[in-house]
């Protein structure tokens, strides 16, 4: 199965890393930046789970792309995604299927529509890295999972030939018979967390330290979790024994990484993570009170940010 992962960064970079260190068939598309970075250094990548320089690397500007891949996977920042899709067109041809990485759904539409639906999975992944000044993927903790599958639920031939070329490379793979509900279970998680964190400029432990934390917290997921219920996605108790001991635990330096990004004076995902989930919310009538004070909060930062940053 041939391989087309867009770009090399934190996440499209690491799992390409680890497919390619297994004996996939890569292909990198990436940037003339990144690219003479990576034929300089190699794609480096340092990790509990071991650490990768991979040198001989096949590199692709969005000008040589053919419709030749089996296979895409799609792990850009949201507000990047129109740029990836102008870059990727040319790939996608023949039996071409897209994996997108990104949180959220909104990007299942825009792929749609420029695409066909037929083309696109569900997916979402797990981990925590960072690409670093030197060009060097930083994974962060022992998790690095990814989880895929067909938007319509089961399991199609496709699916399960996408499962055996992604399975066996030195990362978690599970292939979903129910996706969506996989993906509305981490949009309502990583909604609370983004929302809770970036709006109290905090990490859960605290937040908790707070007067009325605890109640904020269950609050945020509790609107969250409400609009993933009404578009027919309660999410299940696993889900819920799982967040709400993250939420409640006194101590965590946990923080999103939309925080994290706000700290350093970094462009946010605030439309694609709050502001269509509350998009969706308000279609059903949902309470979505202190998700809209997030919101807001939010976008008064990324006006602050183009207004002072040149």
């Amino acid at each position: 199965m041939k391989i087309l992962i867009v770009g090399a960064g934190a996440v499209g970079g690491y799992f390409g890393a680890r497919l390619q260190d297994a004996g996939r068939d890569v292909t990198f598309l990436v940037r003339d930046k990144r690219a003479a970075l990576l034929r300089e250094h190699g794609l480096r990548v340092q990790s509990p789970a071991g650490d990768l320089t991979l040198r001989e690397l096949k590199l692709v500007s969005g000008s040589q792309l053919l419709p030749q891949y089996d296979l895409v996977i799609l792990s850009c920042k949201a507000y990047d995604l129109e740029d990836a899709i102008a870059s990727v067109a040319p790939a996608i041809g023949g039996n071409a299927v897209i994996l997108p990485l990104l949180n959220g759904m909104q990007h299942l539409d825009i792929l749609d529509q420029r695409f066909g639906a037929e083309r696109v999975l569900g997916g979402q992944c797990v981990v925590a890295s960072t690409l670093d000044a030197q060009g060097v993927i930083r994974h962060l903790n022992a998790f690095h999972g990814m989880t895929f599958g067909e938007r319509a639920g089961g399991v199609s031939a496709r699916a399960r030939q996408i499962n055996d070329a992604l399975s066996g490379a030195g990362f978690d793979v599970t292939l979903s018979e129910n996706i969506l509900q996989s993906m509305w279970e981490k949009w309502t998680m990583l909604a609370t967390l983004a929302s809770s964190t970036s709006l109290m400029r905090a990490s859960i432990g605290d937040i908790l330290q707070g007067p009325g934390g605890l109640q904020f917290l269950e609050g945020v997921l509790a609107e969250c979790a409400g609009i993933a219920e009404l578009q027919g996605y309660k999410p299940g108790e696993a889900f819920y024994n799982r967040t709400r001991g993250m939420l409640a635990e006194h101590g965590s330096t946990l923080t999103a990484s939309m925080f994290r990004d706000i700290s350093a004076n970094a462009r946010i995902e605030a439309d694609h993570i709050i502001g269509d989930l509350i998009r969706r919310g308000d279609a059903k009538g949902a309470k979505t009170t202190l998700l809209q004070l997030a919101y807001l909060h939010l976008k008064s930062y990324e006006a602050y940010r183009a207004r002072t940053t040149a």
